[in-house]
């Protein structure tokens, strides 16, 4: 029960930081955006983000599970950092990397969904406008 209230109080926080973040993105200050962001990987999963960056979004799941004993409490928590690079990265006009970072964030949220069988409207809404990126983002592709 501590483990999940733990987990909790996390999201909590890095819904507070990703706010943050966001609030940056939306005035243009994209390096302290880009600062905050990386400090949150280390922070909130105690990974450096050139690593978790680097795991191809068809070994994600897989390796930070079974490799890194990852729950699906840090996964959440690697989603929402993922869409918000990926919104920073849209921000700044890196289409094809932002595109990257939602398709990892999707795949993170929907098998969350899955192996928690549980249904957050928030949640969905997320994942239904991170389709829509993507759907934008490849009918524009050159």
């Amino acid at each position: 029960m501590y483990q999940k209230d733990f987990i909790l109080r996390m999201i909590e926080m890095l819904g507070e930081l990703i706010a943050g973040i966001l609030g940056f993105i939306k005035k243009g200050e994209f390096p302290k955006a880009a600062k905050a962001l990386e400090n949150a990987y280390y922070d909130f999963l105690k990974e450096d983000a050139a690593f978790l960056r680097r795991i191809p979004k068809e070994k994600l799941t897989d390796e930070l599970i079974g490799e890194h004993n990852y729950t699906n409490g840090h996964l959440e928590i690697l989603a929402e950092l993922f869409y918000t690079e990926a919104e920073l990265l849209y921000a700044e006009r890196k289409h094809t990397e932002s595109k990257v970072f939602y398709e990892k964030a999707l795949l993170l949220f929907e098998f969350i969904e899955t192996e928690t069988e549980t249904y957050s409207v928030d949640k969905k809404l997320k994942m239904t406008a991170i389709q829509d990126r993507i759907l934008e983002l490849t009918d524009n592709e050159f």
